[in-house]
């Protein structure tokens, strides 16, 4: 495109100027003549915003008559996978974070059939495994339809088997997806290679792998996850009551297992010949039979595995074994020869806790060492067996999500779970994480958390009447306004104790629960803004109530649940009863720890859902403390009369059903989180000695309570 400047009034106006005006003014012309054409050009450019896009979720429905992609013959592939990746240097942590919430997000490739020039397929069909995994992330909190915000790419390739896949041709496949940019930020998953010195013989650049049989030659750690190979028979083989009688106490059941194996069992079944089963396949007999090497007896598999107490897992051709998840399907204790090999999620599983380690020349000492476990051990082995194989292998989508659970945590370490979260089973917590041994000191005081949006006048007299409790010890005001700046320091009310100001960087409700570094004391008054009828009595009293149950909450306004027949659904109740199985934390002492267990421990959909719908962390928080303790709040003074988080500034939110259905909803989805419903109701009401008895004020302690 050309202009003409003659066409324009400014050539008229340059005419009539000065010879500087003129010369001005034409750069000032051509400058405008730069900007058109940079406008003009702009459908290379796209400045519209992601967000304003629609992006349709991946079809799961639709894999049977798929797109067809022709691979071009000059394609070419993904560079040599880079063995010195970690995640330091070729995962790129700033493709995070782009959603808001401090969790990874994960894109799906469209389910496409590639074909090369003569209609070949690169991979035969789509595997039940693979589509299960996929299905498996796609319906996870860590799924994105949009590529854009994605931090993790996942390929609908299956790359599950070598054997199924032409490798040449998958990864000119993989080097054609529209974001592989070398494989940065993808990962893929393998579980059967060609070669067990190696897993996925693919070029793969920088792309991670979830892959079965590493070793700790081919594993790249911090980067690579090492995965279970998932069995189909998993599933017959697997027990739910681990007392079933065990007739053998070893058995090893692998097909063709190497010679020297072999021979070393032979000679451990010479004077244990009661104790050691020793398993072959049969001759023209389906994989789910089994015949003892010996006598030729015939066994159904993988029935015969929970009739064992210990079940042997070599290496093969490949490091990774199917009799991993079926001995562990089954309850059977592994005991793990393989030199080398690195254990499927090692990063998070203490595999010491469920399976024996020998040394492949060691096998010779395998009785030695079977003999010295008690039987406590075993059962207490046993138990976490079957808590690690439900809670990380029992399905493909199992395995898939534990994958991406493990990427989360490298993201976001400050949100990684604990060693206790990831192997003990719930039955092994401690049932009070406080280790308070009576009461808890009155010297420490207690720490006042307001939660504020921008109700400066109710803040200050809220902060006026706070500094008179005489346990106080500081104020944290958490201003959860981004938009508008907190008053300066200087305007807040002058007491005599320290106000610490903590602007947060979304509003979120979470905010009133986290670990500030500001909170020095035990207890935590967590208060919103617009609680200013306490009085300092009442405040004192309920800090003297939480130091005799600092693992409880103690609080003010109570509400309970319970069971609907008609729905089959739990539901809210905020009507007055003797009963109460919840203290809203509007005005609640809770003592620190349970912020950390808050921020770090709650299911994150259980988060996430309180901070995009503004609604129901009090009830949160009460779900997460009665499932630690299995114990009910404490609900203190009877006053009846009373503002809580539930209010708003013209009137009470609890008269509208729609808030009613929408906390019903709450209480049912947390339940359906947590696996149970941990909430605990009890008829119990903590008041003042001598709070209704007629003796002089000078007597009492605690004058100043309210009444119904």
């Amino acid at each position: 495109m050309t202009i003409n400047p003659r066409a324009s009034a400014g050539y008229i106006l340059l005419n009539t100027a000065s010879a500087s005006q003129k010369k001005y003014k034409n750069f000032f012309l051509i400058l405008l003549a730069v900007s058109v054409l940079i406008v003009l050009s702009l459908p290379f450019v796209n400045f519209s915003s992601n967000e304003s896009k629609k992006f349709l979720k991946i079809d799961l429905n639709n894999v049977e008559h798929l797109p067809e992609v022709v691979l071009k013959l000059e394609s070419s592939t993904a560079p040599q996978k880079n063995l010195r990746c970690t995640h330091w240097d070729c995962f790129n942590i700033y493709h995070c974070g782009h959603t808001g919430h401090d969790r990874i997000t994960v894109y799906v490739y469209p389910f496409v059939k590639y074909i090369d020039g003569n209609g070949a397929e690169v991979v035969e069909g789509l595997s039940r495994e693979y589509y299960s995994l996929i299905k498996g992330i796609v319906n996870s909190k860590y799924y994105t339809a949009n590529p854009h915000e994605a931090c993790l790419f996942v390929s609908s390739l299956d790359t599950l088997s070598d054997e199924r896949i032409n490798l040449n041709l998958t990864s000119q496949a993989l080097n054609q997806l529209p974001y592989w940019s070398n494989g940065e930020n993808h990962l893929v998953f393998n579980m059967i290679s060609q070669d067990y010195l190696s897993v996925l013989n693919l070029n793969l650049g920088n792309a991670m792998i979830a892959g079965a049989g590493f070793d700790t030659h081919t594993f790249r750690e911090k980067f690579d996850i090492s995965i279970p190979v998932f069995s189909p028979l998993a599933d017959q083989a697997l027990v739910t009551n681990i007392d079933n009688i065990r007739t053998w106490k070893i058995v090893s059941s692998q097909i063709n297992i190497d010679p020297y194996f072999l021979e070393e069992l032979h000679s451990l079944n010479k004077p244990h010949e009661q104790e050691i089963l020793i398993l072959n396949n049969c001759n023209q007999k389906p994989y789910t039979s089994r015949c003892q090497v010996n006598s030729g007896e015939h066994f159904v598999y993988p029935d015969v595995l929970k009739r064992s107490t210990f079940c042997l897992v070599f290496r093969g051709q490949r490091m990774g074994q199917l009799v991993l998840l079926e001995a562990m399907a089954a309850n059977c204790i592994p005991v793990i020869v393989m030199d080398g090999h690195v254990m499927p999620f090692h990063d998070v599983i203490d595999w010491k806790r469920v399976a024996i380690f020998i040394m492949e020349s060691h096998l010779h000492t395998l009785s030695d060492v079977i003999n010295l476990l008690s039987e406590k051990r075993i059962n207490e082995m046993r138990k976490s067996i079957m808590f690690v194989y439900n809670k990380y292998f029992s399905s493909m989508e199992r395995i898939a999500i534990s994958s991406l659970d493990i990427i989360q945590d490298r993201v976001y370490p400050y949100q990684g779970r604990t060693y206790d979260e990831l192997n003990l089973r719930p039955s092994e917590m401690n049932s009070n994480p406080l280790y308070f041994p009576i009461t808890a000191p009155r010297s420490m005081g207690f720490t006042a958390v307001i939660l504020t949006y921008d109700r400066v006048q109710s803040l200050f007299t809220l902060i006026d009447r706070l500094a008179k409790v005489p346990s106080l010890m500081k104020i944290v005001v958490v201003w959860n306004n981004q938009k508008k700046e907190p008053p300066s320091i200087s305007q807040f009310p002058k007491i005599t104790k320290s106000i610490n100001v903590i602007k947060t960087k979304a509003n979120k409700l979470s905010n009133r629960f986290y670990p500030y570094r500001e909170i020095e004391t035990e207890a935590v008054l967590h208060i919103d803004d617009d609680i200013v009828m306490l009085t300092s009595d009442e405040v004192e009293f309920a800090f003297e109530v939480w130091r005799e149950f600092p693992d409880r909450i103690v609080g003010f306004p109570s509400r309970t649940h319970y069971w609907d027949n008609v729905t089959s659904s739990w539901k809210y109740e905020s009507e007055w009863q003797n009963e109460i199985s919840m203290v809203l934390t509007g005005a609640a002492f809770l003592h620190k720890y349970w912020s950390y267990l808050y921020t770090n421990t709650l299911p994150s959909n259980v988060k996430d859902w309180v901070d995009d719908n503004m609604n129901c962390e009090d009830i949160a928080m009460n779900f997460l403390v009665a499932n630690v303790t299995d114990k009910p709040p404490i609900k203190v003074t009877p006053r009846k009369k009373f503002k809580c988080p539930e209010c708003t500034n013209n009137e009470m939110l609890s008269a509208d059903m729609g808030h009613m259905v929408a906390r019903s909803q709450c209480v049912d989805r947390f339940a359906d989180i947590f696996g149970r419903m941990p909430l605990k109701s009890v008829e119990f009401r903590a008041d003042p000695v001598l709070f209704k008895d007629a003796f002089p004020e000078k007597l009492k302690r605690f004058n100043n309570i309210g009444s119904l």
